[in-house]
C-alpha cells in the first residue's frame, strides 16, 4: 500500500466512505451528465441548440462513458483505480465549469465527452472502491445507499436550475454555478475517498456457483440494451418534453426534481421486491412499470401524466441498474467487474444511439411522441427477451 494517500493516514468510518461516495456520485452523475437535462430548455432558448444536436451531444456524453467503461474495466492496478477516481472527480468540476466557455458546438462535444468519462469513474470506479471498503471492514457488501447519490445528484440540477435561474438568467452564469456548487460535495468526496485496497487473493465469494452460459450472458446483454434505451429518452429530454406543452409550461425542472425524488429510496425498494419474487420477475415488473411511465407524456401533454412518467421513471431507472449489475456481479464471483463491465457496454452503446435517433426524430415531426412510442417497443423487446432466462444461470 502506498502511503502516500491522504486517506490512508487517517481512519475513516462507514457513515464518511458512503457519504463521500454519494458526494462523488453528485458530482460525477449528478453535475457532469444530469446538469445538462434542466439546463437544456435554456441552452436551446438562448443558443439555438436544435433538437438535433442537443441528441448528439447526450450522445457524445455517454461515449465518453463508454470510453471510461472500457478504461475502467482493463484497469487491474488498484493504485490506478483509485487515480483515476480521483482525477475524475476533479474533471467534474473543470467540464462543468467549461461549459459556460464557449457556445460553439464542437467545444460542448468535448466537454460533454469528458463528462460522460467522469460519470463511468464515479459509477463504476467508485462504486467499486466503496464496496470493497465495506467488505474489507466486515460490513455488509451492499451499494443501496450510495446509489442515493444518482437522485440526489437529479435533485440537486433540478433545485439549482430553478434557483439559479432567478438569480443569474444567462446560460452561461448558471453553468458556472453549478460547477461552484460542485465544491460543496467536492470537499467530502475527496477527503473520504476509500483507500487504495491492500492487493490480496480475490476473496471466495459464492462457491460451486454455475458458470454463466453465452446465451444467458448474451440475452441479459441484450435486454440491458433495451434498459439503456428507455434511461436514456427520459433522462435526455424529461424536462423538454414538458415545457414544450403550453400548459407544462415552467414546470420543467419541478418534474425532474420529482424524477430525482422517486430515484432516491427506489434501490431500497427493488432490494425488498427481488428477495421475495427473485431478480429477474423483479426486473420484469421494473421493465413495464418505466414503460408505462415512458409512454404516458405520449398519451396525454397534462401535468397528472407528467408527475406520473417522472415518479414511474426515477422509481424504476436506478433500480433496474442495480439489480442488473448485482445478478451478473453474483453470477461471476471470481470476477464480477469484468462482467459487470460487458453489461455497461451494452447500456452505454443504446445511450449513445437512443438520443440521436429520438433528437433527429423530435426535429422532423416536430414531437417527442414517436420517439416515446419507439422507447416503449424496445423496451418491451427487452422484457420478452428477460422473460427467456431462468433465475439461476
Amino acid at each position: 500500500m502506498s502511503q502516500s494517500n491522504p486517506a490512508q493516514v487517517r481512519p475513516l468510518h462507514p457513515w464518511q466512505v458512503v457519504l463521500g461516495g454519494i458526494c462523488g456520485l453528485v458530482l460525477t452523475i449528478g453535475l457532469a451528465r444530469f446538469a445538462y437535462t434542466p439546463m437544456l430548455p435554456a441552452l436551446q432558448q438562448q443558443t439555438g441548440l436544435s433538437d438535433a444536436a442537443a441528441g448528439a451531444l447526450a450522445a457524445v456524453n455517454y461515449a465518453g462513458y463508454i470510453a471510461g467503461a472500457l478504461v475502467a474495466a482493463w484497469m487491474d492496478d488498484v493504485h490506478w483505480r483509485h487515480r483515476f477516481y480521483s482525477m475524475g472527480l476533479w474533471m467534474a468540476l473543470l467540464t462543468t465549469a467549461a461549459m459556460a466557455l464557449s457556445n460553439w458546438l464542437p467545444s460542448w462535444m468535448l466537454w460533454r465527452f469528458l463528462g460522460g468519462l467522469c460519470g463511468a469513474t464515479g459509477m463504476l470506479l467508485g462504486s467499486g472502491l466503496v464496496l470493497g471498503w465495506l467488505m474489507r471492514q466486515g460490513r455488509r457488501p451492499e451499494l443501496g445507499i450510495f446509489f442515493m447519490g444518482i437522485g440526489l445528484g437529479i435533485v440537486v440540477t433540478a433545485l439549482g436550475v430553478l434557483a439559479l435561474s432567478r438569480l443569474w438568467s444567462s446560460w452561461s452564469d448558471q453553468w458556472l454555478a453549478f460547477a461552484a456548487l460542485g465544491l460543496v460535495f467536492f470537499v467530502p468526496a475527496w477527503r473520504w475517498r476509500p483507500p487504495v485496497p491492500p492487493a490480496s487473493g480475490l476473496t471466495a465469494a459464492a462457491q460451486g456457483m454455475p458458470p454463466i452460459s453465452r446465451r444467458w450472458m448474451w440475452t441479459l446483454a441484450l435486454s440491458y440494451f433495451a434498459a439503456g434505451w428507455g434511461f436514456v429518452i427520459s433522462a435526455t429530454f424529461t424536462v423538454t418534453i414538458v415545457e414544450r406543452e403550453p400548459a407544462l409550461a415552467s414546470h420543467g425542472p419541478w418534474v425532474w426534481a420529482l424524477v430525482g425524488l422517486a430515484a432516491m429510496p427506489a434501490v431500497f425498494v427493488w432490494d425488498l421486491v427481488a428477495r421475495r419474487v427473485g431478480d429477474i420477475r423483479a426486473l420484469l415488473f421494473a421493465y413495464g412499470l418505466q414503460t408505462v411511465a415512458i409512454v404516458l407524456p405520449a398519451l396525454s401533454g397534462s401535468l397528472a401524466a407528467a408527475l406520473g412518467a417522472a415518479l414511474g421513471y426515477g422509481a424504476t431507472f436506478i433500480g433496474i441498474v442495480s439489480l442488473t449489475l448485482a445478478l451478473v456481479g453474483r453470477r461471476a464471483p471470481s470476477n464480477p467487474g469484468k462482467a459487470m463491465a460487458r453489461l455497461t457496454l451494452s447500456y452505454g452503446a443504446a445511450q449513445m444511439l437512443a438520443p440521436m435517433v429520438a433528437g433527429a426524430m423530435a426535429q422532423a415531426s416536430g414531437s417527442f411522441k414517436g420517439a416515446l412510442w419507439l422507447t416503449a417497443l424496445v423496451m418491451l423487446i427487452g422484457m420478452a427477451l428477460l422473460a427467456t432466462l431462468p433465475e439461476e444461470a
